[in-house]
């Protein structure tokens, strides 16, 4: 009998011991899973109010990034052809009806596909693209929307800044390469209190090269990986002194570029960023409070 009970006694310790153990470790995993999702900037925050949203919108092998903040909004590219309407309904059901600022980044059509849609249905403020253009048809349907809406566009130059709301934006670099449209990207720098984004358009390895050059700030919490995680950009040198805590790659599921690179997941590996990627996590939305940034994957797409 006295066996019995010592038995009792010990496996009754055993079990103690292994549901202490073993909650302390689910702990530690729950806190090593909020860690991956969320970024605390250990600077003291600087005066705003509410919150940054940005959209990284799943638009398959094309870009469209959607920026929110106390009311204003700033859209960045807007897809292919096919994604307009649909690009449309999406931005309708986050309540927008208004876009301070309108970005093309590039006349190609994975850019500006769906951007008539968007002119056609919403409130424009600006509307920016760089200074080389196309005769494609998809180029001439934004003309032609510019043109209805009584609206002109914009050609910004390096290193101007506009408002959004209590954001910064900061043009990085407008490019004028008749060669590679891609090379004439607007890259744009956005700072909300003590957290920043960078959006990368499809810029080369030749014009990241030329903007660390310049010795303008690159340095970003977010980074729009260039030209959808293309070996031809995202050179070593240029994501160190992006320094990212996140990286978002806009791409489609079995493009036919094989896209992202393996190389440019390797170095992004190489520097411990944590990387979101469109065909595999859908849309990804980034929070920001000016200070911390908490980021949220959405099973939602806008190319069906």
């Amino acid at each position: 009998m006295k066996n019995k009970n010592i038995v009792k006694i010990i496996v009754g310790i055993i079990i103690f011991i292994y549901v202490f153990i073993s909650s302390n470790a689910l702990d530690q995993v729950k806190n090593m899973s909020a860690a991956v999702f969320s970024y605390t900037n250990e600077v003291e925050s600087k005066d705003v109010n509410g919150d940054l949203l940005v959209y990284f919108i799943d638009v398959g092998q094309a870009d469209s990034v959607l920026v929110q903040t106390g009311g204003h909004n700033m859209l960045i590219d807007a897809g292919n052809n096919e994604d307009g309407n649909l690009l449309v309904s999406y931005l309708k059901d986050l309540k927008v009806e208004n876009i301070d600022y309108l970005v093309g980044t590039h006349p190609h059509e994975d850019h500006i596909g769906g951007m008539d849609d968007v002119i056609n249905n919403f409130k424009i403020g600006k509307y920016f693209m760089p200074e080389e253009i196309t005769t494609t048809k998809t180029f001439l349907d934004v003309l032609d929307a510019l043109e209805n809406n009584n609206l002109t566009y914009i050609v910004p130059k390096n290193e101007e800044e506009y408002n959004l709301g209590d954001s910064v934006i900061s043009v990085i670099h407008v490019g004028n390469d008749k060669d590679d449209l891609n090379d004439s990207s607007i890259v744009l720098r956005l700072t909300y209190g003590n957290n920043s984004f960078l959006f990368t358009g499809d810029i080369s390895s030749k014009v990241e090269s030329e903007i660390l050059s310049s010795k303008i700030n690159v340095k970003s919490d977010v980074l729009k990986v260039a030209h959808h995680g293309s070996n031809y950009s995202s050179t070593t040198e240029f994501l160190k002194a992006v320094s990212p805590k996140y990286a978002v790659i806009s791409v489609g599921k079995n493009n036919i570029y094989n896209h992202p690179s393996f190389s440019t997941l390797n170095k992004l590996d190489n520097l411990n960023v944590k990387v979101f990627r469109t065909d595999e996590d859908g849309t990804i939305l980034f929070k920001s409070n000016g200070n911390d940034i908490t980021v949220q994957t959405l099973e939602t797409n806008t190319n069906g």
